[in-house]
């Protein structure tokens, strides 16, 4: 093969792995070849054991080594990333309507946040912050029938959104507003803007969908207020009636004609227990928030245009300036279990082991497992508010989240499952000194000694490893020395050493595996994604480790410390 070919595998490779978080994928590399070279689509065959070479080495350097070559060798290919690096936002659309720009994330209290609530959360503070706005974080809690909230989820979303770097600047809770839904409930029924409404609920759709009124819809105001006042004493039971807003009974959205904006409901509510028994429904509560709160821009999902339509009316009926609506695209999440009643039922059923379960796609999980705020914040920037459908993947997130936390996580090994390695014909003892981050020597090294016990050397490898190997293989542990295997066995491998030159191991195609010492090591244990425990050993230099720190055990993945003693981290990517 000649060189210039090996340069343009070796360019395609670093490219790739820089663009995909240090890990490059054969296919790509060898499609970005022959779309550069198409002459050589008949040698593909040839180029394939070649190109594997390649990737694989170019994969295990580090991020910062990758840039590093492409920077001195092929900077022009740097440029299109560079570019989506600085990504930003967009403008929002008429700012100038507004004295200041006020956004606002108004979740629900009845479940944790997850991967798909950080996109609006994110979008409103930064939009906030370019426009040096307020944001504001409004708790949703008006339906404790259908959605009731946590105690709980109140300081663990603030909390999340902190964590986030979104923490908003002023805070409401709509359980603690009611008299004011009351007040313009009043107003509304003063001005023969809305009406209760006593009629059951199938004679009333008959009538909506015919695009008739019901009789209660030509009631004075002072029928209304009669009646509204008899929702609120008690005289009226749940069901008997509802506070309807007047729209057009034509519309051509069934929904939208005359929806219902408040309803009896005798559910105790968690934060104020039966002190109400007339609740605002969703439509009513936002609209007239979003006034109240002096809302310049609301971003939200397509799914909600119905709503906007909905609200509208209320504010047209009130005389208010509307908001103007950001509609954004679905956004597809392959992160984890996300239904916020699934993951209630599981915790609550023990099905789960708490909100913070490593198979969850909650900001509580996501941050145990070690993924760090700034990636999912880069990651909604580059989504943006969009108004056409995105997906993201975890390896979306965990692209995204390596290429910030591989600078800063030092080196160790984890051997999972730990199986014996007998070695041979070495009259030595050796050690191994590596450095905590190959990139950064200043940060310093860490020291393993091997010692002969029996007349051999004993170090563990991975059960992974051990199944893997085949008489008359060489394999490099790494730091160490090559040895060639000349026994597999239950009771573990058996080798003799060959040499001590890692560069030979490279001619001679030997792979590369990890190791520990036969004694000194620290008992580890990795949660990984589904749960599932790795146990096994990790060196001895890991027991200075600090909890929430992130490091990565070579060849494993990357992992956040939970606990010292003894050691428990939990995984997050490789």
């Amino acid at each position: 093969m000649s060189e210039e070919l090996k340069e343009g595998l070796l360019k395609y490779a670093t490219l790739n792995a820089y663009q995909h978080g240090g890990r490059a994928q054969i296919g790509p590399v060898i499609s970005k070849l022959l779309a550069e070279r198409p002459e050589l689509r008949s040698r593909v065959r040839e180029i394939i054991p070649l190109a594997s070479d390649i990737v694989e080495e170019v994969n295990s350097w580090t991020l910062e080594r990758q840039e590093s070559m492409l920077m001195e060798h092929w900077p022009e290919l740097l440029a299109p990333k560079r570019e989506a690096e600085k990504r930003e936002l967009p403008p929002l659309p008429n700012v100038e309507r507004f004295e200041e720009v006020r956004t606002r994330f108004a979740p629900n209290p009845d479940g944790p946040l997850h991967l798909g609530s950080a996109r609006p959360a994110i979008l409103c503070s930064e939009y906030s912050k370019i426009y040096h706005g307020r944001f504001i974080l409004r708790f949703e809690d008006t339906s404790p029938e259908v959605k009731a909230p946590l105690p709980e989820m109140y300081e663990y979303i603030l909390e999340d959104l902190k964590w986030l770097g979104a923490e908003p600047d002023e805070i409401y809770i709509q359980s603690d507003r009611m008299e004011i839904y009351y007040s313009h409930a009043r107003s509304l029924l003063s001005k023969g803007a809305a009406y209760v409404c006593t009629c059951p609920p199938t004679e009333f759709k008959r009538r909506y969908l015919a695009g008739n009124p019901c009789p209660c819809r030509d009631l004075p105001p002072e029928d209304n207020l009669e009646r509204w006042d008899r929702m609120l004493d008690g005289s009226y039971e749940k069901g008997e009636a509802v506070v309807r807003i007047k729209t057009d009974l034509h519309h051509p959205n069934p929904s939208v004609r005359d929806w219902p904006a408040l309803r009896i409901s005798t559910t105790p509510h968690p934060r104020v227990g039966t002190r109400y028994r007339v609740w605002p429904l969703y439509n009513f509560s936002c609209a007239i928030d979003d006034h109240e709160m002096r809302i310049s821009h609301v971003i939200r999902g397509k799914e909600h245009e119905v709503n906007t339509v909905r609200q509208r009316f209320l504010f047209e009926h009130m005389g208010w300036e509307f908001p103007e609506v950001i509609s954004v695209g679905r956004l597809g999440l392959e992160v984890g279990v996300l239904s916020k009643s699934k993951i209630r039922a599981g915790v609550q059923g023990g099905v789960y082991s708490g909100w913070d379960d490593p198979r969850l796609g909650t900001l509580m999980a996501l941050r145990k497992r070690g993924i760090q705020p700034e990636a999912i914040r880069r990651l909604m920037i580059e989504v943006g508010p969009k108004p056409s459908n995105a997906t993201i993947s975890w390896e979306n997130l965990a692209t995204m989240n390596r290429r910030i936390v591989e600078p800063i996580a030092n080196r160790y090994f984890f051997v999972a499952d730990p199986t014996p390695l007998r070695i041979l014909d070495s009259e030595e003892e050796y050690s191994s000194t590596l450095p905590l981050h190959p990139d950064h020597p200043e940060r310093g090294v860490r020291s393993m000694e091997v010692r002969r016990e029996g007349g051999a050397i004993k170090v563990w490898i991975s059960k992974a490893d051990s199944k893997s190997l085949k008489d008359g293989d060489i394999v490099r542990l790494m730091g160490l020395f090559n040895v060639q295997i000349i026994s597999l066995g239950e009771g573990g491998v058996e080798g003799k050493y060959h040499s001590r030159d890692h560069i030979k191991a490279r001619e001679m195609g030997a792979r590369f595996i990890h190791w520990l010492p036969w004694r000194e090591n620290v008992e580890a244990r990795v949660i990984m994604p589904d749960s599932t425990v790795k146990i096994g050993l990790a060196e001895a230099s890991c027991s200075s480790l600090r909890r929430g720190e992130i490091i990565q055990f070579e060849r494993f993945g990357f992992v956040r410390i939970e606990e010292t003693r003894p050691l428990l981290a939990y995984f997050a990517h490789d």
